[in-house]
């Protein structure tokens, strides 16, 4: 890709980009949200036609006009919001676009054959292939679009925050599955935040900002913290900022709670001016158990009590009812569940409180805008204006939303899942400021994460849970990450 260049509106996404890779390389693209990555990725996979610059693939002219043509042509991308379709069974998907017919009959029994080779080759042969995507958890459907990839035969294989759903164990399966195709002559182009995993799997690391590239080299000569200085334009002062904080009284109290299915019998308090980390593997019931909390998914047994007066939080109701007594949730899933997207920034601060902006039942608008564009600059939020659409942001702006409808609703107990997911270091190390300044003005923050160096980095005590059920909340000292993970493996 030579001198590649792409502009929307008055916005310039790449301004002059080069990118090369070789046969058998894994090459780590790495930047902060914004900085042109995933355009220049959509660019080189027929999604976005290029203003300016020239490609070639194997020496030969290469400008697919979409997605189709250039995974024809040997190029495929797996985006870190999958593209599959969940009403269609795994091999359906597999398939999807490039199924083998025969006068006109689809060969489904060699479709079949490819499909068990592809998923044996990411080390889930076991999968049923007529089962509906919609029905497998975030890590499966990852693998699935690999195999999609893998049984295309790409010769350029590019994986987008391939990790962002993954637990440990399918990370490192991840990690072989990418060896393998690299042994097989694949090139590899590889987005991801998580520097310690580009430390481990690339062979060489570009780095852009602002649209330009502005360094890399092999990942051999390179440190994790140069790749951030040339990342962000600066020096950080610390990934992981430390603001002094006090903890005071229990603000959450839970005895043995148990869901339908998940979590099991848990139990730990929280008090005001703490952060409590929550670890484990994916599907071991963490996410389960902060739903519960929040009133999306139902109690079956157990005590969960809230506030000054431990109010029993089972007879609190619905979300609803969980906002008004000081309770702010933000998902996993900010594009599904934690945000609405078409809607503005304003809107999207606001939707849980609007009462401090209506007078004898009418709706003052400019008395929000001035609200919430105080709370925008406090979280640095950078946006045009509040009234910009949250789904023209940044991922890591548009977490900065999710995390500001707290501030903004002014919640005592913060219930962050996976607060981090998918968004820059830069903006990691401001949202870990912010989570400390949250504590220190007497606010709880139950934060469940599968980055292990952010919960050493940022919680005072730590709880595993493994499959539903949840260790003592110890002291960080107390912990390692090696004892962390063999109590979220094990099978005691």
């Amino acid at each position: 890709m030579i001198g590649i260049h792409k502009a929307f509106g008055s916005t310039q996404a790449l301004a002059g980009v080069d990118l090369s890779i070789v046969p058998a390389e894994v090459l780590a693209l790495v930047g902060e949200n914004g900085a042109g990555k995933s355009t220049l990725m959509k660019v080189l996979s027929g999604a976005h036609v290029p203003d300016k610059g020239s490609m070639a693939l194997e020496g030969e002219p290469f400008r697919p006009g979409s997605p189709h043509e250039a995974r024809e042509k040997g190029v495929a991308m797996i985006y870190q919001e999958l593209a599959l379709a969940p009403h269609l069974s795994v091999q359906e998907n597999i398939f999807l676009g490039r199924e083998t017919s025969r006068f006109g009959i689809l060969e489904r029994r060699q479709e079949r054959d490819a499909a068990r080779r592809a998923l044996q080759t990411v080390g889930h042969a076991d999968l049923p292939l007529n089962a509906k995507v919609a029905a497998l958890s975030p890590a499966l459907r990852q693998m699935v679009e690999i195999a999609r990839a893998i049984a295309s035969e790409a010769k350029v294989l590019v994986m987008d925050e391939p990790t962002s759903s993954l637990g440990a164990q399918d990370m490192e399966r991840l990690f072989r599955v990418i060896a393998d195709l690299k042994s097989q002559g694949v090139s590899i182009i590889y987005i991801s935040h998580f520097l310690e995993e580009v430390a481990q799997v690339a062979d060489r690391v570009v780095v852009l900002r602002d649209g330009r590239s502005v360094g890399g080299g092999s990942m051999s000569e390179l440190t994790i913290d140069k790749i951030i200085r040339l990342m962000v334009g600066r020096e950080i002062g610390s990934l992981f900022p430390r603001v002094d904080r006090n903890p005071g009284e229990t603000l959450l109290e839970v005895e043995n709670l148990s869901g339908i299915r998940l979590p099991r019998g848990a139990s730990f308090r929280i008090r005001r001016g703490e952060v409590v980390g929550i670890a484990g593997l994916v599907g071991a019931g963490r996410t389960e158990l902060l739903r519960a909390l929040f009133g999306l998914d139902a109690i079956l047994s157990g005590e969960v009590r809230l506030g000054v007066s431990l109010r029993p939080l089972s007879k609190l109701g619905r979300p609803r009812e969980r906002w008004k007594n000081g309770v702010g949730f933000v998902s996993e899933d900010r594009k599904e569940e934690g945000l609405a997207v078409r809607l503005s920034v304003s809107e999207n601060l606001s939707l849980t409180r609007l009462s401090p902006y209506t007078r004898g039942g009418a709706f003052l608008p400019w008395k929000r805008r001035g609200a919430v564009s105080k709370v925008a600059e406090r979280m640095r939020i950078v946006c045009d204006s509040v009234d910009q659409s949250v789904a023209s942001l940044s991922g890591g702006n548009q977490q900065k939303v999710a995390l500001a409808r707290l501030l903004h609703h002014d919640a005592d107990l913060f219930l962050l899942d996976e607060p981090t997911r998918g968004i820059d270091v830069g903006s990691k190390a401001q949202i870990y400021e912010l989570i400390g300044e949250a504590a220190a003005a007497q606010k709880a923050v139950l934060m469940v994460s599968s980055y292990l160096p952010e919960l050493f980095g940022v919680c005072d005590r730590i709880a595993v849970m493994r499959k539903g059920t949840l260790s003592e909340a110890r002291p960080t000292e107390e912990w390692t990450e090696e004892e962390v993970m063999r109590y979220a493996t094990s099978e005691i």
